[in-house]
């Protein structure tokens, strides 16, 4: 896996060539009433709540082509789903429960609508079927006029009062260490209450299907005995695991066959991207004995041995810093944290003493809930309950300020670099003049049109697949053509210009005006087409790969870093599909339609493109996600550009 360093070298963008930048991590502190929101979250917290099923299909050689027979539960009265041949052309048919059923004399005449699976270069292409049904289960065949073995994967939508509710138990996803997935029913009772396990229904078999790095697919049975980390037997709960022996990106399908509250059959999964990182992060024992640094700085050395091919340069460490009273009772003090690279074998986090001073906190001092992660995925790979922690008496110039009660910048970030103090000075700088980027999204690039902006560039990496940190990396980069700027983004462009903003000094923190960071249709809380089209694309390829910090799982533990300060600096929009009447199903994209809840613009639910702490700036119907969706592209909005753009930062 690559590893961004610190030290931003010259990165390839369709802009003119921009000197390097040093890119300076921010030290990052929080008041204890936010200890809440930077703790590592529960896991089930992000569970992928599945209407749907994602069913491999594998059509073998026969007579004038090849061809494949299964069966698909009807519920609600239809049957709604999506054929993704891969290459190709497939015809389908369905029969009643109890009839045959082939591509020449099918008894249901099927009506395929052209449809693709996600957006931008992202894309799965495929047909998409929707038919009345009676309940049971229903045959259907596909066949292909090419006689040699092939594959791809049906896309079945379900009632969405019965889901498959599943997530990892834990983030440890280090090689060697067991993965180990939960399952279990969500939706309502027969009185229509809402219900978990047994009470939403039953679940007759569950099948962990796990697909390696390198394409390799296993199968496991998940089991409710009490034995597989699956709670009690017989509550409801399944688990099953996996031994990971490679590193690189695994996939984890959970796949249920039940029978609802009423007794009707149905089908589930749900898809889960685990990256894999052979890397391991050894904490010393022992008390850590903190340093005096420059004004009211402190640093507090973590003593690490990294070791493993996938180490990274630098990690993401957060932790709780607590004291004690003048009566012996702890005090929470701060807590602490940032992007942090290693030097000599130590991380050195910094902190300044008038979080100690304010909190009244004398010694003994501890970290507690220490956490070291690695950049890209959010993985810890070393934490601690609690680390003693040694620090110098606080100096006298500290105790003696009567602004003890504020809560600065340089206190919530650290002291600014002197380069960018003179960047906003110094006529000679390099970085002049003040810009509004704007920025696109995964698998993208270009969305905005630039004409409708003041004074803008457009941010331009095409096509490319990064994590949140990378990312912000090149954007930074970018940037640092100017003095300041402000950034206007979409979809994954807003996570990345919130964790630039939220862990790296750059112009962002030299910008002036009402807006500096705004948004549209950002998977904030992730989607969960991040993990269905990396499940497709791991059989037939999509353009740029999986990410796992769009998943729901992976959003979860990015936002679990960033600080409450940074988000109160994002102002963002929301769009859906427009409703044309009350009897018709409406939708932005028919494919995404089939998993996605709404409101939603085709990619994101409008529920998980919340940002707690930012500010909703309104819901928009009538857009959807990007062009060549069923309404226009939500970038596309001359109005609330124009909005966007006499109040963005510069």
């Amino acid at each position: 896996m690559p590893k961004p360093s610190l030290l931003l070298l010259a990165v390839c963008l369709s802009v003119p060539a921009v000197h390097a930048a040093e890119l300076v991590p921010k030290q990052l502190a929080g008041p204890p009433g936010e200890f809440a929101q930077m703790r590592a979250p529960d896991p089930a917290q992000a569970a992928v709540m599945s209407k749907s099923a994602l069913l491999p299909v594998e059509l073998a050689p026969q007579a004038g082509g090849a061809g494949w027979q299964g069966t698909l539960p009807a519920e609600n009265g239809r049957l709604r789903f999506l054929v993704l041949p891969g290459e190709g052309a497939w015809d389908a048919a369905v029969a009643a429960p109890g009839l045959a059923a082939t591509a020449a004399t099918a008894p249901v005449r099927l009506q395929p609508q052209a449809a693709s699976l996600g957006s931008g270069q992202a894309l799965a292409q495929g047909q998409r079927y929707e038919i009345d049904a009676a309940p049971g289960e229903w045959t259907l065949t596909l066949r292909s006029a090419t006689p040699q073995a092939q594959r791809g994967y049906v896309l079945l939508e379900g009632d969405a009062a019965t889901r498959l509710a599943a997530y990892p138990r834990q983030r440890r996803q280090q090689l060697g260490q067991p993965q180990v997935l939960n399952a279990m029913l969500a939706g309502t009772d027969a009185a229509g209450a809402s219900a978990l396990g047994r009470a939403a229904g039953r679940i007759e078999r569950a099948q962990l299907r796990v697909i390696a790095p390198d394409g390799r697919i296993t199968t496991a049975a998940m089991a409710d005995d009490g034995r597989h980390d699956d709670g009690s037997d017989g509550d409801g709960v399944f688990g099953g695991s996996f031994v990971p022996d490679a590193s690189g990106t695994w996939i984890a399908q959970v796949v249920v066959h039940g029978r609802d509250p009423a007794g009707a059959a149905f089908v589930r999964t749900s898809e889960h991207v685990l990256p894999v990182l052979d890397a391991t992060l050894e904490l010393a024992s022992g008390t850590v004995g903190a340093e005096a640094a420059d004004g009211t700085r402190l640093s507090l050395p973590l003593r690490i041995a990294a070791r493993g091919a996938d180490a990274p340069s630098h990690y993401r460490v957060i932790a709780e810093l607590w004291g004690t009273a003048a009566d012996g009772a702890e005090v929470p003090v701060a807590w602490v944290g940032g992007m942090v690279a290693p030097v000599q074998g130590r991380l050195p986090l910094g902190l300044d003493e008038r979080w100690i001073a304010r909190a009244g906190a004398r010694a003994p001092f501890t970290l507690r809930r220490l956490r070291i992660e690695d950049p890209d995925h959010f993985i810890p790979l070393a934490e601690a309950a609690t680390v003693p922690l040694a620090l110098p008496a606080l100096r006298r110039s500290t105790l003696a300020r009567t602004d003890l009660a504020r809560i600065d910048d340089e206190m919530r970030m650290g002291p600014r670099p002197a380069a960018l103090m003179r960047a906003a000075t110094d006529a000679q700088a390099q970085a002049t003049g003040s810009q509004l980027l704007l920025v696109h999204g995964y698998c993208s690039g270009g969305v905005w049109p630039q004409a409708q902006f003041s004074n803008a560039s457009s941010f331009l990496d095409t096509n490319q697949n990064r994590s949140n940190d990378q990312f912000a990396q090149r954007l930074a980069q970018f940037g640092s053509q100017w003095n300041s700027f402000g950034t206007v983004a979409h979809s994954q462009g807003g996570m990345a210009a919130l964790h630039l903003y939220s862990y790296y000094w750059s112009g962002l923190d030299n910008a002036s005006g009402s807006r500096l960071l705004q948004s549209v249709g950002t998977p904030y809380q992730g989607t969960n087409l991040a993990g269905i089209l990396a499940t497709v694309g791991s059989w037939f390829g999509i353009a740029c790969g999986s990410n796992s910090d769009m998943t729901y799982s992976g959003a979860q533990a990015w936002l679990a870093g960033i600080p409450a300060s940074a988000r109160a600096k994002v102002n963002y929009y929301t769009t859906s599909f427009a409703k044309t009447n009350w009897y018709t199903n409406d939708y932005c994209n028919a494919a995404s339609d089939l998993v996605l809840d709404d409101p939603e613009d085709g990619t994101v639910e409008q529920v998980e493109a919340q940002l707690p702490g930012g500010i909703n700036r309104g819901h928009t119907t009538g857009q959807c996600h990007t062009t060549g969706m069923r309404d226009p592209a939500q970038y596309l909005d001359s109005s609330r550009n124009a909005t966007m753009n006499a109040n963005a930062a510069r």
